[in-house]
């Protein structure tokens, strides 16, 4: 079949020329060489007698969820707009698209500027698109978080867990013991930062070894 199909593209080839090329003296012998070396060309590197093999489409790469996202997941609201703009965001993150992420929160941020989850979500994605880095910007988006809702566990934490992440560990250490000083006693989030304090203090241990 695949023989068939290329002799009959070259003859298509070579009728449309000779009818439309308005091909110069001798041009038409030239067509015919060329043709003829694709078609041996063809035969002697070309695999006609093989059956087809549609290339499969690429598999979908799909990164694993963040520390952060996480996290988030057990400190804050899973329903309601904020919810929605930050599952978007991971969605996004997931695939690699980091900026995407970014963007998407700051447009909700946009609409409900005083967003202490959004702002948080935000220094969250500057510091995944930063490879683990924390950034001035990122910096700025918890401080801002922070400010927004002092009480709120979520701004100390997540700006913890992004300085240890960026192996900060005597600021993720400073911020953590301070957040829990003021946690209750009986919050839900209490054994996980403490879980988090006690890591960081191994991680310390074994850096000084």
């Amino acid at each position: 079949m695949g023989w068939l199909i290329f002799l009959a593209m070259a003859l298509v080839v070579a009728a449309l020329l000779w009818r439309f090329g308005r091909l110069p003296k001798g041009g038409l012998e030239l067509v015919g060489a060329a043709l003829f070396l694709a078609v041996a060309g063809y035969a002697w590197q070309g695999s006609p007698g093989l059956p087809g093999k549609p290339t499969p489409p690429p598999a979908e790469v799909r990164m694993p969820d963040s520390d952060a996202a996480v996290a988030r997941q057990k400190m804050f609201s899973k329903i309601g707009s904020d919810a929605d703009v930050l599952r978007s965001a991971d969605g996004l993150q997931s695939q690699g698209l980091t900026l995407y992420a970014i963007a998407i929160i700051k447009n909700g941020l946009e609409k409900r500027p005083r967003s202490a989850d959004l702002w948080v979500g935000l220094g969250n994605e500057f510091v995944i698109h930063g490879g683990g880095m924390m950034s001035p910007a990122a910096q700025l988006a918890f401080q801002r978080a922070a400010q927004l809702a002092p009480d709120h566990p979520g701004p100390p934490f997540f700006m913890g867990l992004a300085y240890a992440q960026a192996g900060q560990f005597d600021r993720a250490e400073s911020v953590w013991r301070a957040l829990l000083d003021r946690a209750p006693a009986n919050a839900s989030w209490r054994p996980e930062l403490e879980q988090r304090l006690v890591e960081i203090e191994r991680m310390k241990q074994g850096m000084t070894r």
